[in-house]
């Protein structure tokens, strides 16, 4: 392929997805500055990998490189926050419909859910950012971030309901470095 070729096929691949990009650089690093950084050298990573895109859906690629972009930024430049530790335990892999969750995170006012979405530990952030704002499936979000399906669906679940706990009652905030409570189980005695 010639370099004109390549630059052809990468605009017309790649950067329609610029604004995802941004948005996901933008909710890892916290960052407008930085994120515009990341979203560059995530861009001209991916132009020198293009080759390697056959067949698979640009996006879902773009933002693997992005996420790793940002992780290395956040490595190398400050604290990424604390890691939480997550229990893997799917029940379902089917996506659900819109849950009461959901609709209250549709509802409420912006500013006060992206106040709330900047709380949230990192891994947490980046799988609802990549669901509910850049609209990508389980198995795209497990593949972008690298890790299982049943840890998406835990991090996304665990992070829907830290954003609620924080919209219902944003007087008594959890900390950003703190791990979520357990969610009891309705009907069950839950851990013992």
């Amino acid at each position: 392929m010639t370099s004109q070729e390549k630059l052809r096929r990468f605009e017309e691949q790649i950067s329609p997805h610029l604004k995802s990009a941004y948005n996901l650089a933008r909710w890892l690093t916290r960052s407008h500055e930085d994120a515009e950084d990341v979203v560059q050298d995530a861009f001209l990573r991916a132009f020198s990998a293009f080759e390697n895109l056959r067949g698979e859906d640009a996006k879902p690629w773009l933002l693997t490189i992005v996420r790793n972009a940002s992780m290395t930024w956040l490595r190398r430049n400050r604290n990424s926050g604390a890691q939480v530790s997550i229990e893997e335990s799917p029940q379902d892999p089917s996506e659900p419909s819109p849950d009461p969750e959901e609709t209250l995170l549709i509802s409420c006012d912006r500013k006060q859910v992206r106040r709330a979405l900047e709380q949230l530990p990192t891994d947490f952030r980046e799988v609802v950012v990549l669901r509910e704002m850049e609209g990508l499936s389980y198995k795209e979000i497990s593949t972008t971030i690298g890790v299982p399906l049943g840890t998406v669906m835990s991090r996304l679940s665990r992070g829907r309901d830290w954003l609620r706990r924080i919209l219902i009652n944003p007087e008594s905030n959890p900390r950003p470095d703190s791990s979520p409570s357990p969610v009891k189980p309705e009907g069950g005695s839950g851990p013992r």
